[in-house]
Order: C-alpha cells, then structure tokens, then sequence
C-alpha cells in the first residue's frame, strides 16, 4: 500500500498538467521489458501499425510538438531522447497509453491521443513501450530506470 502511496505521489508531480487522475492499475507491477528482446521486436512491429502515424516512424513526433495548433489541441510528441516520453514512470506511461490522455487530463482538455484499451492487450502495450525504451541511449534509460527503482 505504502509502494502505490509514493508512486501516486511521484505520478502526481510527473503528471504536470494532468493532475493526480493516475490510478494503481492493481496490485499489478507494471515494468517496460526494453531487455526482452522478443518484447522489443514485437513493439516495433506494434508500433508501426498503432503508433508511427502520429508519433513518427523514427519516434521523432510531429512538428512543432510543444506549440498548440489552431484546434487547441497539441502534436505528438516524439517518443526518442528528444521528448518527454522518457520522464514518466512505466506506470504513467502504460496507463496514458491504455486509456488515453483525455482519461487523465483537467476537464476540458482537447487530445488526439486515444486509449488503446479495447485494441491492444496489456503485454502488446508494454511491448510498444520496451521498443520505445529500447531505442532511448543508455544513460537515458538508466535515468528512466531510476524512477522505478526509486519507487520500489
């Protein structure tokens, strides 16, 4: 109880703008398997298919991603160092990935970012996230790492 206590507290301030919406998803570890290999490869396969459209087939996210288009809404982010992608916890990024953004997001708030829920099981979503995590540099993994570690 006191290991969800904290990392609710930590997904709290990683949420920014999006507010302390993050549920524990259970009892449930949730941990991005980038050192599986199996799980790396079918992530890229998954990404491709569900992902690339929007956030780039190199993970380089749209242009402009930080500035609002005239709909209000904001261009997805690259998933590579570049981005922020790396600056949430695995549990923050399985459920923003599950749910989507809107799910998590102040009321109001416009988002392209649809939940991948009733199209993608769990272990397909946290293979889109070890092929994401894979391609990070090491230090920038190590630093993702830390944050799991921290929480634990």
């Amino acid at each position: 109880m006191v290991r969800w206590l904290v990392l609710g507290v930590l997904a709290l301030g990683a949420a920014g703008a999006f507010g302390s919406r993050f549920v524990a998803f259970g009892d449930q570890e949730i941990r991005i398997p980038y050192d599986d290999r199996t799980a790396v490869e079918q992530g890229r396969a998954l990404y491709k298919e569900y992902c690339a459209s929007c956030h780039g087939g190199d993970l380089e996210g749209q242009p402009n991603w930080r500035s609002r288009r005239p709909d209000g809404r904001l261009p997805a982010p690259p998933h590579d160092e570049t981005g922020h992608t790396w600056h949430h916890p695995d549990l923050q990024l399985f459920e923003v990935t599950k749910y989507g953004t809107a799910r998590f997001a102040p009321p109001g708030h416009q988002t392209d970012m649809i939940g991948y829920e009733d199209i993608l099981a769990d272990q397909e979503i946290l293979a889109i996230l070890a092929f994401i995590k894979a391609s990070w540099p090491e230090n920038v993994r190590r630093r993702h790492s830390a944050m799991r570690e921290a929480n634990q």
